[in-house]
């Protein structure tokens, strides 16, 4: 087929247009990743802007591993992710499914409860009181629990669920399975892509939590990684009170940043197909 010059045209403007986005994305990515493995010298010498390094080092991510609190917070981020994440997840399935029965007594008014907290919240003192009545504050479960449940994740859930075919279930039931049994065995197998599409949501809220830690969290050892990662930033813009301060240096810095992105860059590609195959499945059904 002998293409016009038209379409040629057009083909090359949507080749440069996604060059450009993709070197827009890239870039960033790739400045905070050479400056990160560079020798803090060559950093200064280059006017702190450098993308392919002559050398390399990592003495700033051992000084990052044995000299500050990144792995203290490291490892209260990992916790928050992974259980977060189950709870979100378990949670998200026992409210979504029994919403997607169109034979749920009373489910026009459990829908419109769920629609209503998209588009309302109860505020941050009301939270913060509930958070501290339940014995919360300076806890790690203060960044998981008030956010066990998100309103648009289980609609999502929910349009999978019911863009299941009836018979499935029908014939569960007259195989004698209750409807926790077919939950449990029959639709969680079914719903792997959108279980994935939907934990990757609350896998990224949690590894990127911050406003819950500040709010909450004044015990500096329960601090989460981007709390921390905040303050080496910061530091570089205060002004220094005596000479036994030292600031971070900015390859140190460029270092925690890469610590609190790889594991999320890492993890994506994995379940990359199953994300868009479950996105395009829940926006079957409204």
């Amino acid at each position: 087929m002998v293409k016009s010059l038209e379409d040629r045209l057009m083909n090359a403007a949507v080749l440069l247009i996604l060059g450009l986005a993709g070197a827009a994305a890239v870039f960033p990515l790739m400045y905070v990743v050479s400056v990160s493995v560079t020798p803090f010298s060559e950093v200064l010498k280059n006017g702190g802007f450098i993308l392919i390094p002559r050398s390399f080092t990592f003495s700033a991510y051992t000084q990052l591993f044995t000299e500050s609190a990144i792995p203290r917070a490291f490892a209260v981020t990992v916790f928050i992710t992974v259980v977060g994440t189950l709870i979100n997840l378990v949670l998200t399935a026992l409210m979504a499914y029994p919403l997607s029965r169109k034979g749920l007594p009373g489910r026009s008014f459990f829908l419109l409860m769920v629609v209503f907290t998209m588009l309302f919240s109860g505020g941050i003192i009301p939270t913060y009181l509930i958070v501290k009545a339940l014995g919360l504050v300076d806890s790690v479960w203060s960044m998981i629990l008030p956010n066990a449940v998100w309103s648009f994740n289980v609609l999502i859930m929910k349009s999978f669920y019911e863009s299941l075919p009836e018979e499935l279930f029908e014939s569960a039931r007259m195989d004698g399975a209750r409807e926790f049994r077919i939950l449990l065995q029959l639709v969680v197998p079914l719903s792997i892509p959108s279980m994935l599409t939907v934990g990757l949501f609350y896998m990224v809220g949690h590894w990127n939590e911050f406003f819950q830690a500040v709010m909450y969290v004044t015990d500096r050892s329960l601090f989460p990684l981007q709390v921390i990662i905040r303050e080496l930033l910061m530091m570089t813009q205060q002004p220094l009170e005596n000479a036994e301060n030292m600031l971070p240096t900015e390859t140190m810095q460029m270092a925690s940043v890469v610590t609190a992105s790889l594991p999320i860059i890492l993890v994506y590609p994995f379940i990359q197909k199953h994300f868009t195959k479950g996105m395009l499945l829940g926006s079957v059904k409204g």
